[in-house]
């Protein structure tokens, strides 16, 4: 309604002076359809007229404020997952972390293991080489006995078979069997 009245007001006052014989003005406030400033100038008032009629700011504002709000939803949004991103990368730290610390537990855990281990291989094998040497040591000593008695016993053959010989010689038939007699007793009094 202003918007009519207010082009009422632009063209009333070309038509009183075109009626009074003046020479038409020419430029953009000379009311004429044949000035194409002033032709331009309501179409472009219709326009906007137009325009304010089916209220097509307020749609653009609308459609404005709607943009805005899923932008600032966006953002939002994007806010929360970015802090969802942070606490589930500290949360990937901080698990890294416990797992370096257990790893550098199990390593030192296995080292202790190994000094350990080694510790106890060093003593087992000290322990087997004693058994070992003992075990030599105790066979050389049975050897030397054994070889001891053999000796012994070889030379008392040799004595015997010497001292045979010898009073084989130098007795007679009648002294060997009273030798003959007293050692048959001997070993008989020894063996009872």
């Amino acid at each position: 309604m202003k918007l009519l009245s207010l082009i009422l007001l632009v063209l009333a006052p070309g038509a009183a002076l075109a009626a009074e014989g003046y020479e038409t003005p020419h430029g953009l406030f000379a009311p004429s359809l044949g000035n194409t400033d002033f032709v331009v100038l309501i179409g472009f008032l219709l326009f906007v007229a137009i325009l304010f009629y089916f209220n097509v700011p307020a749609m653009l504002g609308g459609m404005l404020d709607k943009r805005a709000e899923g932008i600032k939803s966006d953002l939002d949004e994007a806010r929360a997952l970015r802090e969802e991103a942070q606490t589930l990368l500290a949360s990937y730290e901080r698990k890294q972390r416990e797992v370096a610390d257990q790893a550098e537990r199990i390593v030192a855990q296995a080292k202790a293991d190994a000094e350990a281990a080694a510790v106890q291989a060093r003593a087992d094998l000290e322990r087997s080489i004693e058994r070992r040497l003992a075990a030599a040591e105790d066979q050389i000593a049975s050897a030397e006995d054994k070889a001891v008695r053999s000796v012994r016993n070889r030379a008392v053959e040799v004595a015997i078979a010497a001292a045979a010989e010898m009073l084989a010689k130098k007795m007679g038939a009648s002294e060997a069997n009273t030798l003959i007699d007293s050692a048959i007793g001997e070993v008989e009094r020894r063996l009872h």
